[in-house]
């Protein structure tokens, strides 16, 4: 069953969806969650106290995917191009496993500076 969440980075918020993997289902059981926002490129991205067992995994992602990174057990927020990403291709620095969807204009999402405060909740 999935998990409707809200993420709040620095003064932005928006709306998510967390799928019914194992992964997103261990994550929803530590929420709410506090930490703080990494940046590179168009990608939020932080470490969260949740070691999850690799399941299927992406070495590319859609525009507005939530993934979870094994090697720095990391929350990660897709809302446009990577610095390993193609012109047409949103790719994270090693595959990920996508754990949800994030809803509505992303656009904000570029203002988000690392160091900012990073919440997730249930929505």
């Amino acid at each position: 069953m999935s998990v409707n969440v809200v993420i709040t980075a620095g003064d932005v918020k928006v709306e998510a969806e967390l799928n019914d993997t194992e992964s997103a289902k261990a994550i929803a059981e530590t929420l709410p969650i506090q930490a703080e926002a990494n940046t590179w490129g168009e990608e939020i991205y932080f470490s969260i106290d949740v070691d999850c067992t690799p399941e299927e995994m992406q070495g590319s992602v859609d525009l507005g995917d939530l993934g979870y990174w094994p090697p720095g057990s990391a929350f990660c927020m897709f809302f446009g191009l990577t610095p390993m990403s193609t012109a047409d291709e949103i790719r994270p620095a090693s595959p990920v496993i996508v754990i949800g969807r994030m809803q509505g204009d992303l656009e904000a999402l570029k203002a988000v500076k690392s160091g900012a405060p990073v919440s997730i909740e249930r929505a």
